[in-house]
Parts: structure tokens; C-alpha cells; sequence
């Protein structure tokens, strides 16, 4: 329970005046009025500058590879560089605004002044079992508020409070103990790393603007409104809108293709290039200076091996030719499309603009759902931050950066957990998208392994609770789920081992007659693994944990430090020589050289606009 003197004095100076007025004339203008001056006497923050931070820069090289539009699939990335700077040095300011808490509610309608009652009883009630039951009210309210808030968010004029409120749940300053306001003033706003990790007010407003597909519901009928005589042209712009997205879902996966295919021809052509300053280098002859030696036994082995690059760059020519074919005709489609629909929005009043916004509000209905998910049954639901419920420490909270940088490490250690097969009998590496709902669940978890419309080269979407009391086990847990539905989807018969992972461990549990929740044991077993395991303590029984080293492998540096700790480890460490070696093993050439990729350290995978990085020609002196 908050008491008076546990608030700022300001609020508490409201909530007294007002404790014998139970009637429902609240106001939050008036409210907010009081608050005008709340920080002004906090002597804890004098003197931080409140100026809005100056963006974090980054090298030229890693500020190219950084990705404008992090929505985009590029499979060149292979790993997510280190995070740098984890917040501004400067304060932002934003929470210094004397008129914040009305600013954040204006505009809302009656829903808001709702909000403001309950809020202010709530906060000037002494009863507990009152409190629980007003906030349990503030619940429906808020959430009512903020989907008219949220329908906002594509503006470019929004207000900096009312954006805040909807990114970390916000709504009222004074609620920050002033080591909170101070951590939450220097959080980066911008997304500075080009990974695509959301935060609610960014996510909305890319799916508001088309750039992200609204997520997959269970809902098979959606009820629309259509005013008389404009049945046909909404449904026309339904229809290419439709077509739209299917382009761009054709457009991304050519780009993707096209990229990777581009990619391994300027690695091919180096390689070439350096065999061929080797075979053009020649040594005098001693005595006859003005001659050269012939070929030397070396310099004839690699004719072979230049003929084989020869042939290799003819087949990569004439995939990029065909990738590059399609992704014009892809982009001629699409300018077209784009072109139809700017004529019928002139013509039928917008209606593209009112099909986004269809999107993003039924999109802020499914996000309701992911947010009550990330509490769960015993967990807390309510919506407004608040000292009271936040109990995470400045390094535990789900900023985007520290949850990039807990992305990176649990990729640095499960190379395979965002590789996928795609056409060729390659694997692409492809990051799901990350949402950062502000909750104070403890439950990450993945919403959909894929689209539905395009299954190979899309992002899956995976939701992280801001406010937890442990970040990372929150994220592995997300990470479990997308990879057991990931591999649950695209198997034929996910019970089979011969599939992989689930069907291996669905034949674990069916023999030693564990019952439960399948997924839910998984991610157990998971967090068990990339937490306990890894550092050596045995808590996994002897042959599960054969079938995670198998199917879930850590890195190689990894498994090589526990097979010097224990003999189980070093026993399947040995047998990993043997299941690699392409001599006694089905693996196909392929298969073999994807494997020997994901051996190599995470730091020398390929990123665009990095140089330092391993020629393949080194990728495969890991096994000679």
C-alpha cells in the first residue's frame, strides 16, 4: 500500500484536500493543474540537463550495417553485434513536464476522465481490500484509453507524453521513486541497432503504416464497416491491399535471396582472386635471372580448385540473374499497386488510410491478449506503472537494449536457435520479431513461429513482459517456445525423432511416462539447459541431455570447456567427431558446410558493413 507520505508531496497534498469529496466530480485538468509544479522541489535531479538526448553514434562501419528499416529481412546478418551504450547520457526530459499527466490523457474522451477518477481513488484510498478492487477497475479503463491513444500512433505530432504512457505504461511521474525517473529520462528512444526489437508505440505504428503484417489470430470472421453506396470500393482496396501485402512478401524474400546470392559471389571472387595471385606468382631462376620457375607442385593443384570457382560463380550468376528477374517484376507490381491505391483513397475518402487503421486496431486487441498472457493466471495485470510493482534492477529491465544484448548472448551460445532451412538446401538465419509489452508478467513467449502467407523467409514474433523479475529466464523461455513451435510447424509428423528436437523429446517423455504440458516441460528443460548446463551442473537426466546436445547444441568453444569438466560431456563431445565426419555420416556437402559455419566464434560471422570478417576459405581449416 502506498501511503501519503510515500508520495510526492504535491500529489499528497491533492489526495488530502480531496479525501472527504467521494462524489464523481473529478477533474484531471485540475489534477493536473496541482501536479504543474510536482518536480520542481526535487532537489535529487537539480541539475540534470533537460535537454532531449543527442542520439548514440556508432563506428562508420557498424552505423552502415545498421539497418533502417529493421522490419526487412536481410539473411547477410549472421549475429547481433554488441550493444555499446545502454542508455543517453542526458536525461530526456520528457518526465520533467510540468503538464505531462495531462497531456498523456487529453484527447481520449470520457474514457480518459474514467481513468483519472479511478486512478486518484486508488491512489488517496488507505483500505486494502478497496485498492485491490479499484484496481482492479483501472484495469478495463486503461486498456479502453489506451486503444483510442494507441490509434495514434502514425502521427508524427503525437505527444511525447501520451507515447511514453503507451511505451512503458506511464502515466503518472510521480509514481518513479527518482532513482526510476532517472534510469527511465536517460532510456534510448530510437531504435539505434537495426535489430527488430519494438517497443508498443513502434510496432503499432508499423503495422499501422503496412510495413508489418497484423498478427495471426484465431478469429476466422472480422466484422467491418461499410457506409452505403462504398460496399465496392472497399472492397476493392480490400483487394489490393491483399495483393499488396502478398507482393511484399514476394519483394522481401527476392531482396533476401538476392542479397545472400550477392554475398557469396563477392566471397567466391575473393577466394578466386587470391588462388590466382598465388598461381601468377612466380620465383627467379637462380642463374637465369631473366626467367621464372615453372608451376610449382602447389601452384598445379590449384587449377582444379580455380575451375571448380569458375563453375561455382556460372551457378551463382545464374541464380542471381533469375533473383534479380523476379525482384524487378516484384517492384514494377508493386509501384503499380501503389499507384491504384493513392487513386482509389482519392476516390473513396481514405480508405486506405481507414483499412491501416482497421489494422492496427484490431492488431491492439491482439496485443491485450499477449500482454494478459505475459501475467498468466497468478501474475499481476495491472497496466499502470507504478513503485509499488516494479522490483526489476536498471540491468534487469526490458529496455531494447538490454534485451538485445540477452538476444545476443543466448544466439552466442545456441547458434542454431534462428536458423532455418529455406529453398537449396540452405539455412538462413532469421531474427523473429521481438515486442516489448509494459507488463510485470515474468512470462515470455512466442505469439506465431511465421506468417502465414510466407513460411520461409518471414519473422516470427516473440513477446517480452518490460517489468519482470528476471529478464533473462523471461527470454528464454520466449526463445523455447519459438523454437518448439517453429520446428512443431514445419515437420510432417512432429512425433517422429527422425523430425528433430520435438520428436525426440516427445519419445523421451512417452518412455519414461512423464505426463504434462509438452511445450510447457520443453521450455523448462530449455531454461534448465542454457542456464545450468552450460555451466556445468548436471541437473538433466543422462539421456535428455544427449538429445539437447544433439538437437540444441551449444558453441563449439562451449562444449569443448565441458568436456574437460565432466566425463558425461566428454563422452558426447567424442561422439560429435564422428556424427560431423562427412566419411562415415549421410551429411550432404551442404549440409556439412552449414555445420561448420555455425562452428566458427559468433564474432567472425558476416555482417554487412563489417570488416573483420573470416574468408570461407578459413571456415573449413576447422576441421583439417
Amino acid at each position: 500500500m502506498v501511503d501519503d507520505k510515500d508520495l510526492d508531496p504535491t500529489l499528497a497534498d491533492f489526495l488530502s484536500e480531496s479525501s472527504d469529496d467521494d462524489s464523481d466530480s473529478f477533474s484531471f485538468e485540475d489534477f493536473d493543474d496541482s501536479l504543474g509544479d510536482m518536480d520542481d522541489g526535487d532537489d535529487s535531479m537539480g541539475g540534470m540537463d533537460n535537454e532531449p538526448a543527442t542520439p548514440f553514434t556508432k563506428n562508420e562501419s557498424v552505423k552502415k550495417a545498421a539497418n533502417a528499416e529493421p522490419y526487412k529481412v536481410d539473411i547477410t546478418r549472421e549475429q547481433i553485434l554488441p550493444v555499446e551504450k545502454f542508455a543517453d547520457e542526458k536525461s530526456n526530459g520528457y518526465f520533467d513536464e510540468p503538464g505531462y499527466y495531462k497531456t498523456a490523457l487529453a484527447g481520449e474522451g470520457d474514457i480518459s476522465q474514467r481513468v483519472h477518477q479511478l486512478l486518484s481513488r486508488y491512489l488517496k484510498c488507505q483500505d486494502q481490500k478497496e485498492r485491490v478492487g479499484y484496481r482492479q477497475s483501472i484495469i478495463p479503463s486503461w486498456w479502453g484509453m489506451m486503444k483510442s491513444a494507441c490509434g495514434k500512433v502514425a502521427d508524427r505530432d503525437l505527444p511525447m507524453p501520451k507515447r511514453m504512457m503507451i511505451r512503458f505504461g506511464v502515466v503518472l511521474p510521480s509514481l518513479f521513486s527518482v532513482e526510476q525517473k532517472e534510469l527511465f529520462s536517460k532510456s534510448i528512444l530510437n531504435n539505434e541497432t537495426g535489430e527488430p526489437v519494438y517497443y508498443l508505440d513502434e510496432w503499432l505504428k508499423e503495422v499501422a503504416l503496412g510495413h508489418i503484417v497484423p498478427s495471426t489470430t484465431d478469429e476466422k470472421h472480422v466484422k467491418k464497416v461499410v457506409t452505403a453506396g462504398s460496399s465496392s470500393g472497399n472492397e476493392e482496396q480490400d483487394r489490393l491491399l491483399q495483393l499488396k501485402n502478398k507482393n511484399d512478401v514476394k519483394l522481401q524474400t527476392c531482396e533476401s535471396q538476392a542479397n545472400k546470392v550477392q554475398a557469396e559471389r563477392a566471397m567466391t571472387e575473393t577466394e578466386l582472386k587470391g588462388r590466382v595471385d598465388v598461381l601468377c606468382t612466380h620465383e627467379r631462376v637462380i642463374g637465369l635471372e631473366h626467367f621464372t620457375q615453372a608451376y610449382t607442385e602447389g601452384q598445379k593443384q590449384l587449377f582444379a580448385d580455380i575451375f571448380e570457382k569458375l563453375r561455382t560463380l556460372q551457378r551463382i550468376d545464374k541464380e542471381l540473374s533469375k533473383n534479380l528477374a523476379e525482384l524487378e517484376e516484384a517492384k514494377e507490381v508493386g509501384i503499380s499497386l501503389e499507384q491504384k491505391l493513392s487513386l482509389g483513397e482519392m476516390a473513396g475518402g481514405g480508405s486506405n488510410r481507414a483499412a491501416y487503421a482497421g489494422n492496427i486496431s484490431a492488431e491492439f486487441d491482439t496485443i491485450r491478449q499477449m500482454t494478459k498472457m505475459t501475467c498468466g493466471r497468478r501474475g499481476n495485470p495491472f497496466p499502470v506503472f507504478s513503485r509499488e510493482f516494479y522490483h526489476c534492477t536498471p540491468n534487469l529491465t526490458g529496455f531494447r537494449e538490454r534485451v538485445i544484448s540477452i538476444l545476443r548472448w543466448i544466439e552466442m551460445n545456441d547458434r542454431s536457435a534462428f536458423r532455418r532451412k529455406i529453398k537449396g538446401g540452405n539455412f538462413a538465419r532469421i531474427l523473429p520479431f521481438v515486442i516489448l509489452v509494459p507488463s510485470y508478467g515474468d512470462f515470455g513467449f512466442c505469439w506465431q513461429p511465421f506468417e502465414r502467407l510466407n513460411r520461409s523467409m518471414s519473422r516470427g514474433r516473440i513477446v517480452i513482459p518490460m517489468y519482470p523479475r528476471n529478464l533473462k529466464v523471461s527470454m528464454l523461455m520466449a526463445v523455447a517456445d519459438y523454437r518448439w513451435q517453429y520446428a512443431k510447424e514445419r515437420s510432417i509428423d512432429w512425433t517422429d525423432p527422425q523430425e528433430g528436437i520435438t520428436g525426440q523429446y516427445y519419445q523421451y517423455l512417452e518412455a519414461h511416462k512423464i505426463k504434462g504440458d509438452i511445450k510447457s516441460l520443453f521450455m523448462a528443460d530449455y531454461v534448465t539447459w542454457m542456464t545450468k548446463e552450460i555451466e556445468g551442473t548436471q541437473i538433466m537426466e543422462k539421456e535428455l541431455r544427449g538429445i539437447f546436445w544433439r538437437g540444441i547444441p551449444f558453441n563449439r568453444e562451449k562444449r569443448e570447456e565441458l568436456s574437460k569438466r565432466s566425463m558425461n560431456y566428454l563422452d558426447l563431445y567424442k561422439k560429435d567427431a564422428v556424427r560431423f565426419d562427412p566419411e562415415f555420416t549421410k551429411m550432404s556437402q551442404q549440409e556439412y558446410r552449414n555445420h561448420l559455419r555455425e562452428e566458427l566464434p559468433y564474432d567472425k560471422l558476416q555482417f554487412p558493413g563489417v570488416q573483420e570478417l573470416v574468408s570461407e576459405t578459413d571456415f573449413f581449416k576447422v576441421r583439417k
